[in-house]
Order: C-alpha cells, then structure tokens, then sequence
C-alpha cells in the first residue's frame, strides 16, 4: 500500500472520528440538558439515542480499520491478528444496520399515508447488512490468505531442512 494512500486514508479517518466525536457531543448535550423539547412528532430521544448508538458503531469500524492499515503497512495483515478487527468492522456494520431498522420502525407511524417510505428505509436496512455480508465475503478471502501463508511458511522451513 503506497504512502500516499495511507496518508490519505488516515487522513479521511481522522476527519470522519473528528465529525462523529462533534455529533455525538452535541446530541448528548441536547438530551441531557433538555434544551430542545420534543414536539410529539417523532420520539427524539429515541432518535438521539440512536445517533449516539450509530456514532458508536462508526466509531468502532473506524478504530478497527486504522488498526489494519497499521497492519498492512508492517506486512502482518495476514496473520491471525487481523480477524478481530475485520470482526469488529463486520459487528459494527451489523450494529449500524440494526439501529437503522430501529430508524424505520420509530418513523413508520408518521408514514402511514406513504408507506412506501418505510419500505425505502427498510431496502436500505437491508443493504447496509448486504455490505456486512460483502466484508464477511472478504473476511474468508484473508482466511484464505493466512492459511496459504501459514502453509508455504511450513513448506519454505521444510525445504530449509533439506537444504
């Protein structure tokens, strides 16, 4: 992986904590300090509590992913080290899709003269665990990745024998 895209990656990453720490600083200011009372349209402290909960979720995947480009760049990414991370990113897409079909169910009342709405919001629900099966898909490549490695290390101290 070049410099300039690690830099360039860890610099996105950094941007994109930075704005998830503000959000989730900011929503938890309004819910603790009651400055914004609801107007009995949506429940927003649920909502509130869910965009901190999905600000958490980010956060993990990012974490996680800072942590495999550190691993890439020192060439161990193809180690048994790397599982927990890529598990981790799997656990916060998954957790990021479950809090949006919370999303959906909090808003389907106000959508009953359009549910088509509620039905957009629940595809996407589902696609946003499409991408959790996508990084699962990935998970088993690097499986496969580390056993081949595992292997030809075991073949490479066999023929350092024989030679």
């Amino acid at each position: 992986m070049g410099n300039l895209a690690v830099r360039a990656l860890r610099a996105v990453l950094v941007v994109v904590l930075a704005g998830t720490v503000f959000v989730q600083a900011l929503t938890a200011w309004v819910l603790v300090s009651g400055s914004d009372p609801e107007d009995g349209s949506l429940p927003l402290t649920a909502m509130r509590v869910i965009t901190i909960l999905g600000m958490v979720s980010a956060q993990v995947a990012l974490v996680s992913v800072w942590r495999l480009v550190a691993m890439v760049r020192r060439g161990t990414v193809f180690s048994h080290a790397a599982f927990r991370y890529v598990d981790a990113v799997i656990g916060a897409i998954v957790a990021a899709a479950l809090l949006w079909f919370a999303v959906t169910i909090l808003n389907a009342p106000g959508q009953r003269d359009d549910p088509g709405v509620t039905l957009i919001m629940g595809g996407i629900g589902v696609a946003i665990l499409g991408v959790a099966l996508i990084v699962f898909v990935l998970r088993m490549l690097l499986a496969q990745a580390v056993a081949r490695d595992v292997e030809a290390a075991q073949m490479q101290a066999e023929l350092d024998e024989v030679i």
